[in-house]
């Protein structure tokens, strides 16, 4: 049975080390701790009272001042690893923790996940090929070398890098190791460690170069353990959940998240919110649980993709129009039927086809397998036929050789109506009213790959307003465009009503307008 020794990277918040530690153990696991040296003496020395009588906690015999983005940090973590592989000789993992991090699975759980795959857990990429580095430096972290903290020595960190820079002061990367990059929370096992604490008691070329490296947490451990190791006995990732905002933050975790974070394929996660005390309590019991019926949906981040996704329409990277300067022909009508509830609109729409004259297609920019006629390519795709948008629907008039065409969109492609809208054509717009239940949202939901068929019901219950407040945005971006001459069909309107609508909507006779109305079924889900 595996057996794990944390390593624990702290220099904050004495009484949460305190309980992390206790609740670690109390499964059988060990740790291994590292308190800055930075941090007030009385606060470690609390640490050290506390969890004196404790067999399974280790301490590092020396203890380092850690900075941000320096060498300072990987050698906290090595003396915290060698303290681990001296003191605890049945540990058969290392498993790298902040005093951030929280189990999000029980210990059980844990031992047969890591007995059940003799792998090492580490993001492991080319460092210049991967482009896991998004913005920055990146050849630069390693061919120059930074001696300062580019934090609190801001001025001498880039005065030094420029200084380098103009001197032509290089250095290149030791010659029998490839440099790759990844997170630096990860699990590896005993030969693993042992291997890595070999390597460079012989190789001290190694560290020296590492210790002027920029950021080399991000690339000490996932360089050698892949120089070490064969790559089928690394599994390229890491057990640790973790999310980051659009500005490069980690995503903080509250109360209200256990559901959620016991359903990401991972042991642990990072960063729980030290205010969170319900959540660091209830996760700590389970590490010390039997449980092991965990369910796993893994939809984190697409939620957390949604949540913060919501408003950006039209206002954060709008796609650009190419061919804004062209027109669709000034004598032709397109006529935008608009509904969330796609099958309401594909019936109405059938129903258009059998009772007029008129082409219609579904949600041809919504749909990749909307039914479309060849136009040379351009339908191949959503992806095309959004960038081509005008030229598709220009396309469209003439292969029905007519100069009216329904069509229908999504009420959240308000970026396609305007543009539709500012054409120099007649565009008119007929939006579809229609009533959202929990069912129907939970189905929404699973259908764009918000929730699965795992995902907890406490999930979906805190969900579902969301998803409901973001039909009815839609639904209030549409009305607040004030398109001209948009006509509404609503569920709750009697057929008169909406047949009216769609006789200005369609230009057709009061006859047509209520056979189209009174389409069997129209509003059923």
């Amino acid at each position: 049975m595996a057996r794990i020794a944390f390593i624990l990277l702290c220099h904050k918040n004495p009484d949460a080390v305190v309980q992390q530690a206790k609740q670690l153990t109390a499964a059988g696991d060990y740790i291994a701790i590292h308190f800055d040296a930075s941090a007030p003496a009385d606060a470690f020395a609390t640490i050290r009272t506390a969890l004196a009588g404790n067999p399974n906690v280790v301490f590092a015999p020396r203890r380092v001042r850690c900075g941000w983005g320096q060498w300072s940090l990987v050698q906290a973590t090595l003396n915290a690893l060698q303290a681990a592989v001296d003191a605890f000789p049945r540990a058969s993992h290392f498993y790298m923790v902040s005093g951030d991090c929280m189990a999000i699975k029980s210990a059980s759980y844990a031992h047969q996940f890591l007995d059940a795959h003799d792998v090492d857990y580490i993001e492991s990429f080319d460092y210049f090929n991967s482009n896991w580095i998004k913005t920055g430096f990146k050849e630069e972290r390693l061919i120059y070398r930074h001696l300062f903290n580019e934090r609190t020595q801001k001025w001498l960190f880039y005065k030094s890098f420029e200084m380098q820079k103009k001197l032509g002061i290089t250095r290149q990367v030791p010659a029998d190791l490839q440099m790759m990059i990844g997170s630096q929370w990860w699990c590896l096992r005993r030969r693993t460690v042992e291997a890595v604490l070999s390597f460079l008691r012989n190789r001290r070329d190694v560290i020296r170069f590492f210790k002027t490296t920029w950021i080399p947490d991000e690339t000490f451990f996932q360089t050698l353990v892949r120089h070490l190791v064969p790559g089928r006995e690394i599994d390229n990732r890491t057990l640790t959940f973790l999310m980051f905002s659009d500005y490069g933050m980690p995503v903080t975790f509250y109360n209200d998240h256990y559901d959620l974070l016991l359903g990401q394929d991972g042991l642990f996660a990072r960063k729980i919110s030290p205010e969170a005390q319900e959540l660091r309590g209830r996760l700590g019991v389970l590490y010390a649980s039997e449980r092991t019926d965990f369910v796993i949906s893994n939809e984190g981040r697409n939620l957390f993709a949604f949540l913060t996704g919501r408003g950006r329409i039209g206002r954060r990277f709008a796609p650009r129009f190419w061919e804004e300067g062209t027109s669709l022909g000034r004598d032709r009508e397109l006529l935008i039927v608009s509904c969330k509830k796609w099958h309401v609109a594909k019936r109405l729409v059938d129903a258009i086809r059998r009772h007029t004259n008129v082409p219609a297609l579904d949600y041809l920019f919504d749909e990749a397998d909307t039914p479309m006629p060849d136009l040379g390519g351009l339908e191949k795709t959503l992806d095309k036929r959004a960038r081509h948008r005008r030229a598709v629907i220009r396309m469209l008039f003439d292969h029905f050789e007519s100069d009216r065409l329904v069509i229908c969109l999504d009420t959240a492609r308000i970026d396609l109506m305007h543009d539709f809208f500012t054409d120099k054509s007649l565009t008119r717009l007929l939006e579809i009213e229609c009533s959202f239940d929990d069912d129907y949202l939970i189905g929404h939901a699973r259908r764009i790959g918000l929730v699965g068929d795992q995902t907890s019901d406490e999930t979906i219950a805190r969900l579902l307003p969301t998803i409901r407040h973001d039909m009815v945005h839609q639904r209030d971006v549409i009305r607040d465009a004030e398109f001209p001459g948009t006509q509404r069909l609503r569920e709750k309107a009697d057929v008169a009503e909406n047949a009216h609508a769609l006789s200005q909507f369609l230009g057709v006779t009061p006859d047509v307008a209520a056979k189209l109305a009174e389409t069997p079924y129209l509003f059923v889900d």
